[in-house]
């Protein structure tokens, strides 16, 4: 490389390598560069924007410090990577970023050796990065270095504590960076984060105690044995002389910071100075989400995945008509302010994620009824659980792939004590660019083997509204209601409140050929396949089941008794949810019918828009009708 050549020099960097044959004056030209070019490309091809803003420089620092791959860098949530993904040989595929067949939205181990742990859900990188420095040490690897990222709220998660803790009591060399942005998507909230804000210490006494540190180890006053004992010494002087007292230190975990964390030299020289550094060590960096493009920093939340946008004025492009069916979430929060004025008991509960699945309307309209407990969905639905036992109605909304993280809550602290409550599933199905990290398609089937829980997904809007009503009424125990991301099906959403009746489906379609059994807004495309599988002169019968569990009996014999052949449609995976439902009626019942089941195999889903992933898996309206047609060829 040249490295004086005026061209771009972002152009001339394939691998961290080449970034490091720079010398450190190149660094803020590099930043800018690549700054731009992310702008450059989200502007058209829309992705998570801001949080990737906000590490240009960390992640500059750390290829130029590290000797990546070899060296590991476990990146926390994997908003922040798209400038890791540009300087580990995926410049030019960046460009296809979030598209089928592109390069992923999170760091992934199977697209690049560079990705040292897959970065889809927040929180896990200290856990994961602790695993992998204690396995380098067994294997004889000391010298590899394995730095954690964690940022954009996740040290929020539980994760995230329960790796520190094993960290400050395991033989490691662990080195943990805190992006501190004071951001997740949403404004941030708890103590933590609090904490984070106000945190300080002196850069002096860093300086000090680490040359103090070098010169007494040197000379033999200090050995591994004995050096807990004068860090636990230290960290007490410290905290009686400055009055503060550092959480971190007092896990015995070494502490430094806060520094800017857009200074990219100045980060360069900190990693450099404790990369070899013997223990765990924590390095607080403060950024500013959306650094770099004046939107993005004024209005972080709406810039965290803000779509199209014009990369001169920063106006957002978005594609709406007036006209259009409104979204689900909104659907959901309208609803809940709705039943919530009617109804003291009910409350919404959130684990970071108001904006996205629009609590914020009842925070809006009533603030003391609406919680937003940071990234923490086993506490969510805990607290929510505790909110239940004392007599109130909790609305615990949280995106299906992450809802996954609170598995044990929903069975320890809520069905098992039969609370009534109600959990949420937005984003449930396949859900689009953000891939197989975020679809939502195990909730059937991890929720269904659970007692005490009723499991419902609405045809449309209007049912959203209804299933959200009916579990509201005491007697109901733990209601989940599971709904997909987007818009839906109905434009006029101004009807008085029915109750569904627990358990009940309904018959959309009559015919003689063949039974086709569907659950939730997926029933609306089967409805388009039936209708074109007449025309071709097959017949079918469509149930909307509505209900997975308990599920309606009723239809189930009706269908049994009447027919030979039945397909079962679903936006969540085969095994475990309604086509298992409806096989294992009919075999214990004594009904003998050849089922086809139709939803996501057993395999994660790659990223691409909904209607090529539903392709993909057979659930548009063209695989459903060449299946209902092929028993009749």
């Amino acid at each position: 490389m040249n490295k004086n050549s005026e061209q771009n020099i972002l152009t001339q960097i394939d691998s961290p390598s080449d970034l490091r044959l720079l010398t450190p004056n190149n660094l803020e030209r590099v930043c800018r560069e690549l700054r731009k070019y992310i702008i450059d490309v989200l502007a058209d091809n829309p992705g998570h924007f801001a949080s990737s803003l906000g590490t240009v420089e960390l992640t500059v620092a750390l290829h130029y410090a590290l000797n990546t791959p070899y060296d590991r860098i476990i990146w926390d949530v994997g908003h922040q990577a798209y400038g890791h993904k540009i300087l580990t040989g995926r410049r030019e595929a960046f460009k296809t970023l979030r598209k089928m067949g592109g390069i992923g939205s999170f760091p992934d181990p199977s697209e690049s050796e560079y990705d040292s742990f897959v970065a889809g859900h927040a929180s896990n990188s200290i856990s994961a990065a602790l695993g992998m420095n204690v396995a380098s040490a067994l294997k004889g690897e000391s010298d590899r270095k394995h730095v954690a990222v964690i940022g954009d709220g996740s040290m929020t998660g539980g994760l995230a504590f329960e790796g520190l803790n094993n960290a400050a009591v395991t033989k490691n060399n662990l080195l943990i960076i805190l992006n501190d942005n004071n951001m997740a998507i949403d404004k941030p909230v708890g103590g933590m984060s609090e904490y984070l804000v106000n945190i300080t210490t002196s850069k002096t006494y860093n300086k000090i105690r680490f040359r103090l540190y070098n010169a007494l180890k040197r000379i033999g006053l200090i050995q591994e044995e004995t050096k807990g004992i004068i860090l636990r010494f230290n960290n007490s002087l410290k905290a009686l002389l400055t009055q503060q007292h550092n959480i971190f230190e007092g896990l015995n975990i070494r502490y430094f910071g806060p520094v800017d964390g857009h200074d990219v030299c100045g980060l360069v020289r900190i990693i450099n100075d404790i990369k070899n550094m013997t223990g765990p060590k924590i390095l607080h960096i403060q950024t500013v989400k959306g650094k770099g493009f004046k939107p993005a920093e004024e209005h972080a939340t709406e810039w965290h995945s803000p779509g199209k946008f014009n990369r001169e004025t920063g106006e957002r492009i978005i594609v709406r008509s007036k006209n259009e069916p409104q979204l689900y979430q909104d659907t959901f929060g309208h609803t809940l302010v709705e039943l919530a004025k009617s109804d003291e008991r009910i409350v919404g509960v959130t684990p970071a994620m108001p904006t996205g699945c629009s609590m914020t309307f009842l925070m809006k309209e009533m603030p003391h009824r609406a919680f937003d407990v940071g990234i923490a969905e086993g506490h969510a639905v805990t607290f929510s659980a505790g909110l239940a036992k004392e007599g109130m109605m909790p609305f615990c909304n949280i995106y299906s792939s992450f809802m996954q993280r609170a598995y044990d809550n929903i069975i320890h602290d809520s069905a098992l004590q039969n609370l009534d409550m109600v959990l949420c599933l937005d984003r449930a199905g396949l859900v689009g660019e953000d891939g197989a990290t975020h679809h939502g398609v195990f909730d059937l089937a991890y929720l269904r083997c659970i007692p005490n829980i009723t499991i419902a997904s609405p045809l449309n809007e209007i049912a959203l509204r209804n299933l959200m009503f009916t579990a509201s009424r005491k007697g109901n125990g733990v209601f989940a209601i599971r709904y997909p991301r987007g818009k839906g099906e109905m434009r006029d959403l101004e009807k008085p409140f029915e109750l569904m009746p627990v358990g009940k489906g309904q018959k959309l379609a009559d015919g003689k050929d063949v039974a086709v059994l569907s659950i939730g807004p997926i029933g609306n495309i089967v409805t388009e396949a039936i209708v074109r599988a007449k025309e071709k002169g097959v017949n079918a019968s469509h149930y909307d089941m509505i209900y997975l569990k308990p599920v309606d009996e009723a239809i189930l014999n009706e269908v049994g008794q009447n027919f030979k052949k039945i397909i079962t449609v679903e936006n969540g995976v085969i095994q475990g949810g309604l086509g298992s439902v409806v096989a294992e009626f009919m075999s214990s019942n004594g009904y003998s019918p050849f089922i086809k089941r139709l939803g996501i195999p057993d395999e994660f889903i790659t990223q691409g828009t909904i209607p090529e992933l539903h392709h993909l898996c057979g659930i548009d309206e063209e695989g459903i009708t060449e299946t209902i047609l092929s028993f009749f060829t």
